[in-house]
């Protein structure tokens, strides 16, 4: 039995005044960001963005109350660091996570990826 095609990444919440800096920095590391209330994979957007954020604060009982306003994010992988079927290589876990720790004050996140269906990224047209 095939494992249905998904997208590795990680739930973030983010400080909304961070986000736009955040997601600069990350598309110069091949790193995408999705927020999750307009994520193409997403029937109703903000209603996922909602049970994101409520998990992700419940699991922390507290701790993150900081963040219970914050933008539940995507962060996915571009293409440049795959391999074939290989999976995800250490390295691209490695600078994900040492990018976040650069933002620690503004993101939340619990260390490891999820999957999700594809999400599709726009190609520029080659003439």
């Amino acid at each position: 039995m095939e494992r249905v095609p998904h997208e590795n990444v990680a739930t973030v919440l983010v400080d909304p005044a961070a986000l736009r800096e955040l997601e600069v920095h990350l598309m110069t590391l091949d790193l995408r960001l999705w927020p999750i209330a307009t994520a193409p994979i997403c029937a109703d957007g903000p209603r996922r963005a909602f049970q994101e954020r409520r998990r992700l604060l419940m699991a922390r009982r507290g701790a993150w109350d900081v963040a219970a306003d914050w933008t539940p994010v995507w962060i996915s992988f571009g293409d440049s660091w795959y391999d074939g079927a290989e999976p995800l290589p250490w390295t691209a876990h490695q600078t994900l996570y040492r990018t976040l720790e650069e933002y620690a004050d503004r993101v939340r996140y619990r260390p490891g990826l999820g999957g999700v269906p594809r999400l599709a990224v726009p190609r520029e047209r080659i003439a």
